[in-house]
């Protein structure tokens, strides 16, 4: 799904913070976003132009920053692809949970719809799986 607006890592990220920053505060701003992502607060405007430009935020030079109901659903999918493949990573292979948080971040991004689709039928047969270790 997002691969056909062909978006960055970058913008992925973009969006899927100011999804989370737009559900605690309600709206995102720019000092928010550069904060969170670690950046610096001029390379932000930048990026959110883009955003804007592809109709995925609303966007007003120093003003909040929310997304667009397009700009939701996609932040929701990768929010959705995060939370999956961390839980993964620490369920299934143990992996301690700020490492596991990193490594979804990367992975998020990587892995196509019909793949994720495919990891998704296969955590669930795993969790259905009277015979797995803790069930």
């Amino acid at each position: 799904m997002t691969k056909s607006l062909d978006l960055s890592e970058s913008l992925e990220d973009y969006l899927e913070t100011i999804l989370e920053l737009q559900t605690t505060n309600t709206v995102a701003r720019s000092k928010d976003i550069a904060e969170r992502l670690d950046i610096k607060r001029g390379s932000v405007t930048g990026m959110l132009k883009k955003l804007a430009a592809q109709e995925l935020i609303n966007y007003e030079p120093y003003g909040y920053v929310t997304l667009t109901a397009k700009g939701e659903k996609i932040a929701k999918e990768i929010e959705k692809r995060h939370i999956m493949l961390k839980d993964f990573l620490i369920r299934f292979i143990g992996v301690e949970e700020q490492k596991a948080d990193e490594t979804a971040c990367r992975m998020e991004h990587a892995m196509d719809t019909s793949t994720f689709k495919k990891f998704q039928a296969f955590i669930q047969t795993m969790d259905d799986c009277p015979h797995r270790e803790g069930n």
